[in-house]
């Protein structure tokens, strides 16, 4: 089947935006939706009311939140203990696909990429332990793939001084570390020449939001676009990624599936706390 997968950075929790962000997500035709900075569980369900979605979870204080056109077979926030923020695991009904939300530490500074780095693995290591089906991972990453250039003369002077402070320049390592794993960019492989800028909405200029599916699931990716429709630069600071996958069936799950660079990595001992979520905000 084809499974549509929006993912939203709604911006502070949403609030006093919740009919902008409600029709950029109708315009999407999502079946999922994995929100960032979805700290505001009454926000999340309005979005889930107004965009005809059948359930909707989210927790104060976390800012992973989710949107869906059927009820999941499961979902839980996971806590690796070195990281700010959890991460999502959204398991399919009657499937053992499973979407992974993300929402990596901000600022563009060179400690904070190494934060990104510490987080990135230590999502990995919980991935390898907890899941061995179809899976994708996609959210705001806040960093930049290899190759991909940002021009800091764009950042707020704030953001400026914290590069210099931080030694003048960032090594963007966390999403090599993917592709390392075993992973495809999905905006990416389908879109050579196009810069494919989700940030920010007045003034696009960086790319930060992402799709990943491993690299033996790349002939299941059908599409992965931007989408910019009238009200999408005035509900949030991002501009949503909707990537469009063709899912095994609940008969055909694949346990072979995890990328076997992924075992490989030296990812180290990683504590995770799991957070189970079955049955928040229906």
């Amino acid at each position: 089947m084809l499974l549509r997968i929006l993912s939203y950075n709604i911006r502070r929790g949403g609030s006093g935006h919740e009919d902008a962000l409600a029709g950029v997500i109708r315009a999407s035709k999502a079946d999922v939706v994995v929100l960032q900075e979805a700290t505001s569980p009454e926000v999340v369900e309005r979005l889930a009311a107004e965009s005809g979605m059948e359930q909707s979870a989210s927790r104060p204080g976390e800012s992973l939140g989710f949107l869906s056109r059927w009820r999941v077979r499961h979902f839980a926030w996971h806590k690796p203990r070195m990281s700010r923020h959890a991460f999502l695991e959204i398991q399919l009904p009657e499937s053992e696909v499973r979407i992974f939300g993300v929402h990596l530490s901000a600022v563009h500074a060179a400690w904070t990429e190494r934060r990104r780095t510490i987080e990135l693995r230590a999502l990995l290591k919980a991935i390898a332990v907890h899941q061995h089906g179809f899976h994708v991972l996609t959210g705001d990453f806040n960093t930049l793939a290899p190759g991909e250039l940002l021009d800091f003369r764009k950042l707020p002077r704030r953001l400026r001084a914290l590069v210099w402070l931080s030694g003048g320049g960032v090594r963007w390592r966390t999403i090599q570390i993917i592709l390392d794993g075993g992973y495809v960019d999905a905006y990416r492989s389908l879109h050579q020449q196009v810069p494919g800028f989700t940030f920010p909405t007045w003034d696009p200029h960086v790319r930060l939001d992402y799709l990943f599916l491993p690299s033996l699931h790349r002939p299941a990716l059908r599409s992965c676009e931007i989408i910019d429709v009238p009200g999408s630069r005035e509900a949030s600071d991002h501009l949503p990624l909707l990537t469009v996958v063709a899912v095994p069936g609940p008969a055909s799950s694949n346990q072979a599936s995890l990328p076997a660079a992924l075992e490989a990595l030296e990812l180290g001992d990683v504590g995770v706390d799991v957070l189970q979520g079955d049955d928040i905000h229906p």
